[in-house]
């Protein structure tokens, strides 16, 4: 069975954090914060390294940031910042890097202009990564970012040096399985979570319409080994209804039964009528 890792999605890094992960078997995590300024880098992998959790990898700054924007200036100023993360993080043994590859909304008109753009900056930081030896990896995004497709996907790793995030809840012309054949051995690692096919709603699997198991046969198909990584808040989203908060054996628990194709346990409940942006 593949590891399981968590993202941490915000949540404050620290010994407590380690150790819940730890606690529930989760074997890995990916290092997920709004702002790296004063990320203490070498004090996250003392911390991992005591707890027995690797540190897979680690999701560059989406907020404020956009690596294919037409401002030159704030294009320029994203990468030069995702540069410094990565060096800084590569240095305490962090070899994967995601990074999305535009913000939006994009216009029609726009996206061919965009989409050179961000090219453009993915093999700027492609040749920081190579330097470290680390690897970019370039995440699916939904409604009209750039990578919202198949089709996009290839556009963007067309630099044989790049490689991808697959995020399971971003794709929705598309099934996730389709993506991941398509793509193939360029999957460096994942995003898991749920969702209507509608928008991206990072609902734990089981609670929306993907069918994992088809997903898990693609993975194998491909010979994808690395970690099963959750991209899920533990508080409950607007989006459904649970009755308590998600907890690290809960993930734990939710990929033992989807890798050895069993039914996933459910307890929430569907919101509806769910509207596009709720």
């Amino acid at each position: 069975m593949l590891s399981v890792g968590m993202s941490t999605v915000g949540k404050t890094v620290d010994a407590a954090l380690f150790d819940a992960y730890a606690a529930a078997g989760i074997a890995a995590m990916e290092i997920s914060q709004h702002d790296y300024t004063t990320f203490d880098f070498a004090a996250a992998a003392k911390e991992a390294a005591r707890a027995g959790v690797r540190l897979w990898s680690l999701h560059l700054p989406f907020d404020k940031v956009d690596i294919s924007s037409l401002d030159e200036d704030l294009r320029t100023r994203s990468v030069q910042l995702n540069a410094d993360i990565i060096r800084r993080a590569a240095a305490v043994g962090i070899d994967k890097f995601v990074i999305h590859p535009s913000g939006e909304p994009i216009a029609d008109d726009k996206r061919s202009e965009r989409m050179s753009r961000a090219k453009e900056s993915l093999a700027a930081l492609a040749d920081v990564c190579e330097k470290s030896s680390v690897r970019l990896c370039v995440e699916d995004l939904p409604r009209t970012c750039l990578g919202h497709s198949i089709a996009d996907m290839q556009t963007l790793l067309e630099d044989s040096r790049l490689f991808c995030c697959f995020d399971t809840n971003h794709i929705t012309v598309e099934k996730p399985q389709d993506l991941i054949r398509a793509l193939g051995v360029r999957i460096a690692t994942l995003h898991v979570s749920d969702f209507d096919f509608v928008n991206e709603r990072h609902w734990l699997p089981g609670e929306g319409k993907i069918e994992w198991a088809a997903v898990v046969t693609a993975l194998d198909a491909i010979g994808y080994d690395g970690v099963w990584m959750y991209e899920i808040a533990t508080a409950c989203p607007k989006t459904i209804y649970r009755d308590r908060d998600l907890t690290c054996a809960d993930f734990r628990r939710n990929a033992y039964e989807i890798l050895n194709g069993k039914a996933p346990t459910v307890f929430s409940r569907p919101k509806v009528p769910l509207g596009m942006w709720e």
